[in-house]
């Protein structure tokens, strides 16, 4: 692995809707680097987690029962009997974030996120119905029926709101949650996403899934990659994708194909709506990504009228993990303001609360 710091990206705030034009490029094959991922992915979580603080220019993020409280690990069960496995960390008294992954990722994706985050606050992140530990019953599945699982595993948390941050597939089913649950938001972070489907990119899901029941998720995850990481990253940063290592030796393939139906039966009318949505709310996107390029997050940005629009320099899709050092404090940032918000906003609704109580006199 190179061990040469990652490329920092700088951040543009903007409402333009200049699409980046550059030719996106394409990573090499690589199956030695996805096995690698695999076997990483297989190994004990602290050492995970020691190799991620490398990428983090050497912070651990590292969770321990003092510094982040206890882990619990836990499954909910959704309307239909599906059980959901999540984890959550951080202090019980600290505010609550959700976290939703992208198409056939597990709750790893946000490694580089939870335990950073999880010093401040209260992580919970799941893994979708036909991902990761969760059960992967056979379709068909819809991107409300997720929304209405994650607010299961809320429930489950014991957890009446919390601020909600999704990626990519994530990030619809986020605004789902804004739309049909908006008393369980506190806040939106909606990264890398849209709020509607190109023909393009349906095409491109669709040959994903195709191919994930034809050959195997070894075969996809090689095609989905070049989508996801920017091809300079692509082997310097394999370790951090470990979560694509069980995506990609899962014989599974029917939980990735209904996720992928979710997204292409998504009904689009519903992101008219959006509108609706009055919570804080941050649109992130990388001018490299690809996969939802930047004109996608201005169009969702400039129909959600609470949401800033937030362009990492030099990111693509996975910036997340590409970019995380960015990322976290941009995404940090944004929720330390959402709560003190919410914070203020609770103050104002509920003042009557604070009252000193006056007894009875007779």
């Amino acid at each position: 692995m190179d061990h040469h710091p990652p490329h920092r990206a700088s951040v543009r705030s903007t409402r333009s809707r200049t699409r980046d034009g550059g030719v996106a490029q394409r990573a090499p094959r690589d199956q030695r680097a996805l096995r690698q991922s695999a076997g990483l992915a297989a190994r004990d979580r602290h050492e995970r987690r020691d190799r991620f603080a490398v990428l983090l220019g050497g912070r651990r993020a590292r969770a321990t029962e003092t510094s982040l409280g206890a882990s619990v690990v836990s499954w909910a069960t959704a309307s239909d009997g599906t059980r959901l496995h999540y984890e959550v960390i951080g202090r019980r008294s600290a505010p609550p974030v959700l976290m939703i992954q992208g198409l056939g990722a597990d709750k790893h994706l946000w490694d580089l996120q939870r335990f950073v985050l999880a010093t401040r606050y209260r992580v919970i992140a799941h893994d979708n119905r036909g991902a990761g530990r969760s059960d992967k019953p056979f379709g068909p599945y819809t991107l409300p029926q997720m929304a209405d699982d994650a607010m299961a595993v809320l429930d489950h948390a014991g957890i009446e709101n919390a601020h909600v941050v999704g990626a990519s597939m994530g990030g619809a089913i986020s605004q789902l949650v804004g739309i049909l649950h908006p008393e369980r938001v506190r806040s939106l972070s909606l990264v890398c996403t849209s709020c509607s489907n190109h023909q393009w990119r349906r095409d491109l899901l669709s040959s994903w899934g195709d191919l994930a029941l034809e050959k195997g998720m070894s075969e996809m995850t090689m095609q989905a990659a070049r989508w996801v990481i920017g091809p300079r990253s692509l082997r310097r940063l394999w370790p951090a994708f470990s979560w694509l290592g069980p995506v990609a030796t899962s014989r599974e393939s029917h939980g990735f194909h209904a996720q992928v139906q979710a997204i292409l039966d998504a009904d689009d009318s519903l992101s008219t709506l959006l509108g609706q949505i009055s919570v804080p709310t941050a649109v992130i996107v990388g001018n490299q990504d690809i996969l939802t390029p930047r004109g996608d997050s201005e169009e969702l940005a400039d129909r959600i009228p609470t949401a800033e629009l937030t362009v990492l320099s030099g990111a693509a899709h996975g910036l997340m993990i590409e970019h995380a050092t960015t990322f976290n404090r941009v995404l940090g940032d944004f929720l330390t303001r959402a709560e003190l918000a919410w914070k203020a906003q609770q103050t104002r609704t509920e003042g009557g609360r604070h009252l000193r109580a006056v007894p009875n006199a007779s």
